[in-house]
């Protein structure tokens, strides 16, 4: 069972990106989906979380910018965000709780993808 994301990259103040975080594998089931991101010098910071019935939670931070979804046909989670700020650039991390065929419940990470927000 492994995340991949993409859709990182860089992009003006003001602009707009979508990340995307994939799950593969011997899947039965997904739990909570989330995006973390770390910049550096900082410590990992969650930015959105989704539960299995699309409850979301996001940081302060990024309230009314960023919108976080999932679809659990395509075993996917998104993170719209919008207004992007320099602040917001570090690197972005997707995280879910996954129930596979040979493992029982597990938290697994995906690799991260690097946004850049110029001034």
């Amino acid at each position: 069972v492994q995340l991949q994301a993409f859709g990182g990259g860089l992009v003006q103040a003001g602009g707009s990106l979508r990340l995307s975080c994939v799950a593969f594998g011997s899947i039965v089931s997904i739990g909570d989906m989330a995006w973390y991101r770390q910049a550096p010098e900082k410590q990992r910071e969650l930015v959105s979380s989704i539960s299995s019935d699309s409850s979301t939670n996001y940081a302060d931070a990024v309230k009314g910018r960023f919108t976080i979804s999932r679809d659990n046909a395509k075993r996917t989670v998104y993170l719209q965000m919008n207004s992007l700020k320099p602040e917001d650039t570090a690197v972005y991390h997707c995280e879910a709780n996954i129930l596979s065929r040979t493992a029982g419940w597990r938290g697994t990470w995906g690799q991260g993808t690097q946004v850049t927000v110029s001034s």
